[in-house]
């Protein structure tokens, strides 16, 4: 009988209310008549509901990674509470009766193979992605072009700015930028638009409180919207002189309002297959400048140590339509994942994926993939983070001797003796302290640290954030 457990459930349900629900009408007894097949793909479930007749879910696990429900209710949530109840059923070991696939569910999967088979065929004869259509070229080229347009307007507002002084953008003047940030979404230009409206923000703040960290940032804002312009013009007249519209691997295609899709991204050999990942660490962000909250999973493989991530985008204006992500505890299985251009931790996307728990073998492949000495991580990050375009932070395992403190901050001490401070990066939860209230003191000696290593502008030194610690017989979070 198929092994289900409470973290798949999790990850499967629409939201915590819905996992709730079906588990209330598993332990109350709702179901009249349960049924599998011999080959344990196929689960089948009669349930009483409020409705005249008793609703009929069923869970087709012929992918295991990314399992069909179908249910008779009319419940808008997928999967239902129906569905849900059914996988709490087989968590339970409940006694299922053998029956047969049914005709229609062995018609549904024949259909979904054959729609597979012609989606993994080649676009043409030659196995090369079709060339777009002479309407399609035609509007991605109209769409550059609206976009050098933008970025013109951009670089004259900055000129501007870095002429006059930030100082300028004060009263009246705001208003007036923002109204210009709100006019970038016109020519397509979400990159530009969300810095502007970043600088916006923290002017604003800094003109309430006086605080130089606002304006610090607000200089860094400024500096990364001037790269992100100049770069961007480069990157779009060249592509219109080489009469290449497309999209490709470049970084600037994502901040131009390029969207990614699965296999855009398999095209071009961003995909690994049969991957492994641990979650170690989770967050949720708001970011002001996008109006989208951000879900955020750390992940690290398991054949390679690679740390990627993983990025839920809900906008304030589609809450109710987006599912928020939750933690994971465990290992996702994903069949195959895609990975986005970029340096440093590179964010991973999957259509579907298993959950099983984290092995000890996982742990100690984990820990093996510490780095051993801060001072070639801390080089290597520095001169990522230098990009003005990059992450403002990257994740990465270090091997630590021990955790103390030390000149009134809180370092980490690698075997050589290096060491670097430990502090909370602006905008995220704040961790260092939490390594103060571990019960067991040991854990800050000769262990695996996962953290986030930043740049400190106000005191000009790279310094790391605690996210978890790996043991050799757990994962212990600090953010979670």
């Amino acid at each position: 009988m198929r092994q289900i457990t409470q973290q798949q459930i999790d990850a499967l349900a629409p939201n915590a209310t819905a996992s709730a629900n079906g588990r209330k009408i598993s332990q109350k007894g709702g179901f009249v008549r349960l049924e599998r097949s011999a080959d344990d793909t196929f689960y089948l479930g009669e349930c009483s509901g409020s409705g005249k007749s008793n609703y009929i879910t069923s869970a087709d696990f012929l992918d295991p990674a990314a399992p069909v429900f179908r249910c008779s209710c009319p419940s808008r949530q997928f999967p239902c509470k129906h569905s849900l109840a059914l996988l709490y059923e087989i968590m339970a070991g409940k006694t299922f009766q053998e029956c047969e696939i049914p005709e229609d569910i062995l018609q549904k999967r024949a259909k979904k193979e054959a729609k597979a088979a012609k989606a993994a065929q080649p676009a043409d004869q030659g196995g090369k992605p079709k060339a777009p259509s002479k309407t399609s070229k035609a509007a991605q080229t109209k769409k550059l072009k609206k976009q050098l347009e933008g970025l013109d307007l951009t670089a004259k507002l900055v000129q501007d700015l870095i002429n006059a002084g930030l100082g300028t953008m004060g009263g009246t003047a705001l208003s007036t930028y923002q109204g210009l940030a709100k006019q970038l979404g016109d020519y397509y230009l979400p990159g530009p638009q969300r810095l502007l409206n970043r600088l916006v923000l923290e002017i604003a703040a800094f003109q309430k409180d006086g605080s130089d960290a606002h304006y610090e940032t607000a200089i860094d804002t400024l500096e990364r919207l001037w790269t992100l312009v100049k770069k961007s013009r480069q990157y779009l007249t060249g592509k219109l002189e080489r009469d290449e519209v497309g999209q490709d691997d470049n970084l600037l295609f994502e901040e131009l309002g390029g969207v990614w899709k699965l296999d855009q991204l398999a095209a071009l050999g961003l995909v690994k297959q049969n991957v492994k990942l641990a979650q170690l660490a989770f967050w949720v962000q708001f970011d002001e400048a996008r109006k989208e909250y951000i879900d955020t999973g750390c992940w690290a493989d398991l054949e390679t140590g690679e740390i990627s991530l993983t990025y839920n985008y809900r906008p304030v204006k589609a809450l109710k339509y987006v599912k928020q992500e939750d933690t994971v505890f465990g290992v996702a299985q994903a069949p195959s994942a895609a990975y986005y251009p970029g340096e440093g931790n590179h964010r991973v996307r999957w259509e579907s994926a298993e959950y099983v728990p984290l092995s000890p073998e996982g742990l100690a492949a984990l820990r093996g993939f510490a780095a051993p000495a801060l001072a070639p991580e801390v080089k290597e990050v520095k001169n990522r983070l230098k990009n003005p375009l990059g992450s403002p932070m990257e994740c990465q395992l270090i091997r630590f001797a021990s955790i103390g403190t030390a000149g009134g901050y809180t370092v980490l001490q690698d075997a050589a003796g290096q060491t670097i401070a430990l502090g909370d990066l602006p905008g995220l939860e704040r961790t260092t302290h939490r390594l103060g209230l571990l019960p067991d003191p040991s854990l800050l000696e000769g262990q695996v640290l996962l953290g986030a290593f930043w740049y400190d502008r106000e005191e000009r030194r790279m310094k790391l954030q605690p996210l978890s610690l790996v043991t050799e017989t757990d994962v212990i979070r600090l953010l979670y």
